[in-house]
This record gives structure tokens, C-alpha cells and sequence, in this order.
């Protein structure tokens, strides 16, 4: 009985020691599998992961640099910027995103708003972005800058006609002013700056101006609205820099030339200013990566980056220190709005229910 009950001790005791080495095998493989950042090996591995919404060469051979330089490896999964953030949201902290980069202040406030964005401080950023183009908590960071801007017929418009965005109400613009719907970010944010600058009754009245004077009920995006003053369904479009810039340097010969046929203003030089607007970077509030998205933030507003954004993208620097392209050089420097791009996000609910309002479809 002694030896049978030895034996049998023995035996548990090896089963037992054998379950404990396989739990701890499978501890170790599950912890290398999840999270970049883990503990591998006891080095912690250098990866920076990216949500984005910018789809444009120019940004992944900087990214490329990025990693050559830093021996960071960059991980981005490309979106609507929407669908972008409710992924964030959706995942909570187990997100595996580090970064996320965003068209306007509008979205990245929406994100900062939801919760999904971090603080950071960082002097290089400091110094780089200038504190108009940065959230005032330090949540998002502008990169480029884009102006809302006015595209006319050549042959159908002087520029003397031309003066603010306030003139696009008069009368003598009916029929005649064409823009995209109230559903896009850009003609919130613009209606967000009135708010801030002229406050909401002035801004109510703006956009019922618009409406009023439309050409045709909103359709289409920015170089849509540029297509159709040339095909002469109105004179005025209201679009950003950057997809003139688009317009100008295509590979399709008939946008080429729509975009000869049109001049561009800056509206309210001799008042506000032009309104302009960001593309931008925000640390995830979820980041298991924090140092290298901010590093990543860093290179981005360097002026070695900014320069590749100015020259190959049609967007002007954030950073100061850095000048336009010769594109956006010839036509012409402008006053910008004289507020802190913050603002755009905090009106642009708002913006939205003025909107809706006053029928802007």
C-alpha cells in the first residue's frame, strides 16, 4: 500500500509540473502575438501604428524615411476618416493604433471629444507647429494647411467683383454660387470660423445668403464644384487650395484644362481673413506605442517633411520656417483667419444645425 501510494504522488506531481511548463509556454506565445510594443525576448519592439485617411504617395515615402531613419516600422491601415474614428471608439483601449491622421479640425476634434486622443508635449512640436494650428490641450497637431478659397470663370468674372465670402450673399450672385452639401466637413468647419469670428446670428445669415444663391442643389465634391463652373452652371465655386492644386498637376488632360479656365481668390484680405484649415495628427488615448508616434508626429512637422508635403502635395506648411511651393507661391500670399483652429471643432455642432436649418442640402 506505501509503495502504491508513493507512486501514485509521484505521478500527480509530474502531471501537475508538466501542466505548469505548458501554461507558461502558451503565456509567453500569446503575449509576443498581441500588442505591438509587448515585451519580446525582453526587448520591446519598435513599431508605431497608424489610422489614416490620407491616401497620397507623398505620405508614404516620408513614412518609409521615417523608418529608414529610426528603424521604426510603420503599420497604417487606411479609411474614411469617420469610419476611422468609430473604429477607435469601438475598440476602446485594446486599440492597437498609435496615431491617428485626419483631414480638418473638425474630425480630429470629434475624436479628442469621443475620448480617443492623448495630451502631449513635446518641445520639437512646439517649436514646429505654430499654436493657432494645434489643439489647445496638445491632442491633435496640424501638419499642412489648406485654404478655403474662391474658383471663378475667367471669361464671366473680374476679380474686382470679388471681395469676401459675405459678398457671395448680394443678390447679384443669385443663381450663380456653386458648393458641396452640409454634410462635408470643410463647409462646417467654414461656417464654425463665422461662428467664432461674427458670432451665430451672422453665420445663420451667411448661409441662408448661400443657399439663396446657389446655382444647382449640392452635389459632388470640391473639383466637382470647379468642373461645373467651366461647363457654365455658375461663375463662383467655393473649394480648397489643395484640390485645385489636384486639378492643375492631373493626369487627366480635360481636368488640366478645366483648371486653366478658372482663377482663384482670397476672399477677406482687407477684413478677417481667408479661412483655412489642417490635416492633422492626434496621439490615441489607447497608444501602446507613445514615444515613437510622437516621434513620428516630429518627423512629420520637420522641415524636411514639410518641404515634401509643400512641393508634392499642393498644401501649404504648417511649419513656419518652411515656404510654399512655387505653385501656391504664384497665386499669391494671403491673410488667414485670425483664430485659433480649435474653435472649428468646439462650433461645429453648432455649424451643423445652422445648416440644417436654413436648407443647405
Amino acid at each position: 500500500m506505501k509503495k502504491r501510494s508513493i507512486a501514485g504522488m509521484l505521478a500527480i506531481l509530474t502531471l501537475a509540473g508538466a501542466v505548469l511548463t505548458g501554461c507558461s509556454g502558451n503565456s509567453s506565445t500569446t503575449s509576443a502575438q498581441t500588442g505591438s510594443g509587448s515585451q519580446q525576448g525582453g526587448n520591446t519592439s519598435q513599431v508605431v501604428n497608424i489610422y489614416s485617411d490620407r491616401n497620397y504617395e507623398t505620405d508614404k515615402q516620408l513614412l518609409e524615411q521615417f523608418s529608414k531613419e529610426t528603424g521604426i516600422k510603420v503599420n497604417v491601415i487606411e479609411g474614411k476618416s469617420d469610419e476611422l474614428i468609430e473604429r477607435l471608439a469601438r475598440e476602446g483601449k485594446d486599440s492597437q493604433a498609435d496615431l491617428l491622421i485626419t483631414a480638418d479640425v473638425g474630425r480630429l476634434h470629434r475624436a479628442k471629444e469621443q475620448g480617443l486622443l492623448q495630451s502631449v508635449q513635446s518641445d520639437t512640436l512646439s517649436k514646429n507647429v505654430p499654436e493657432n494650428l494645434k489643439d489647445k490641450d496638445n491632442q491633435w497637431y496640424g501638419l499642412t494647411v489648406r485654404a478655403r478659397v474662391l474658383v471663378y470663370a475667367k471669361d464671366r468674372v473680374n476679380p474686382s467683383q470679388l471681395s469676401t465670402y459675405e459678398d457671395l450673399t448680394d443678390p447679384k450672385w443669385n443663381k450663380k454660387i456653386l458648393v458641396r452639401g452640409s454634410d462635408s466637413i470643410y463647409n462646417q468647419s467654414l461656417l464654425a470660423s463665422f461662428i467664432a469670428i461674427n458670432g451665430e446670428e451672422k453665420a445663420k445669415a451667411w448661409a441662408k445668403g448661400i443657399v439663396d444663391n446657389m446655382a444647382r442643389t449640392p452635389k459632388g465634391a470640391d473639383r466637382d464644384q470647379a468642373k461645373a463652373v467651366v461647363a457654365g452652371e455658375g461663375d463662383v465655386a467655393i473649394m480648397n487650395t489643395y484640390y485645385y492644386g489636384l486639378l492643375l498637376n492631373s493626369s487627366d488632360p480635360e481636368e488640366v484644362k478645366v483648371a486653366k479656365q478658372l482663377g482663384v481668390f482670397f476672399p477677406n484680405q482687407n477684413t478677417t481673413g481667408t479661412h483655412i484649415n489642417v490635416s492633422g495628427a492626434g496621439v490615441t488615448a489607447s497608444s501602446k506605442n507613445k514615444e515613437n508616434a510622437i516621434k513620428l508626429i516630429e518627423f512629420l512637422s520637420s522641415e524636411k517633411a514639410q518641404k515634401q508635403f509643400a512641393e508634392a502635395n499642393f498644401e501649404y506648411p504648417a511649419n513656419p520656417a518652411v515656404e510654399p511651393s512655387e505653385l501656391l507661391k504664384s497665386w499669391g500670399t494671403f491673410k488667414r483667419q485670425d483664430i485659433n483652429l480649435t474653435k472649428l471643432g468646439e462650433n461645429n455642432k453648432k455649424a451643423v444645425e445652422i445648416l440644417n436649418q436654413v436648407g443647405w442640402k
